[in-house]
């Protein structure tokens, strides 16, 4: 048997199956393999991974289950047509990518004690009380995101963002009526595992990691007025950002 491909790193914490699954995400989420083109055969894969057949089967497996490939025992393993939805970076972003049916469900509304990277945004105590409004993003059917956005109890109470139903335009109609129009948003924007919660509602397989956004909003006077909070299921999404020609 020959050795493993020398350009594939020796990973001894992470299995041989989702190395393997890995290096096809990327080439099929990068474009190199196509919408409806074959993977190359499982008898390929073995010699080029240096793998059995089992965790061939196994890694294909992960795929499948991820709705980037389709295909049978003993058949052709094709990469199917799903794809990341792409996503502007700016305030409330919408899916754009062609295709994509997107719901939002409302799952909560009402008060918390600040998180501390929320209470340092709004330049309040830990755990001081702030009205959150929970929900979730669905892509064709499956969970895709879970938001959490943050108003100061000052401004929230007694107003629609603490009722518990749709916002008509979403809160910055709410908060521009108030007197409050947005003006910027900054994101900050990490990559992590999933928390077991975020596991189970996001209905993630294998070790698919969650994209986080942390997007602090602000009205007149550079005050803050709106926290954000994104958990992404990181196969669902593709954030796309417009910057301004230099000059």
């Amino acid at each position: 048997m020959s050795g493993p491909d020398p350009e594939i790193p020796d990973d001894r914490h992470r299995s041989r199956q989702r190395q393997l699954a890995g290096d096809l995400r990327a080439l099929i989420l990068a474009g190199d393999i196509g919408p409806d083109q074959r993977l190359p055969s499982t008898a390929e894969l073995t010699r080029r991974y240096a793998v059995n057949n089992q965790t061939v089967t196994r890694a294909l497996a992960i795929l499948k289950a991820e709705g980037l490939v389709t295909g049978h025992r003993g058949r052709s393993v094709v990469s199917t047509r799903r794809r990341p939805a792409v996503v502007r970076a700016g305030h409330h972003p919408a899916p754009v990518t062609p295709g994509r049916e997107a719901v939002t469900r409302l799952l909560d509304v009402g008060e918390t004690g600040a998180p501390a990277q929320v209470a340092r945004a709004f330049g309040i105590p830990d755990g001081d009380p702030v009205a959150v409004r929970h929900q979730m993003l669905v892509l064709d059917t499956e969970p895709a995101e879970l938001i959490w956005t943050y108003h100061p109890t000052g401004i929230a109470r007694g107003t629609a963002l603490t009722e518990n139903r749709r916002l008509r335009g979403g809160s910055p109609a709410v908060l521009a009526a108030l007197g409050h129009p947005l003006r910027h948003a900054v994101d900050q924007v990490s990559v992590r595992p999933a928390t077991v919660a975020e596991f189970i509602a996001l209905q993630l397989t294998g070790d698919i990691p969650v994209l986080r956004q942390f997007r602090v909003a602000y009205t007149d006077g550079d005050r803050p007025i709106e926290v954000t909070v994104m958990i992404k299921a990181g196969q669902q999404f593709e954030i796309r950002y417009e910057l301004p020609s230099p000059g």
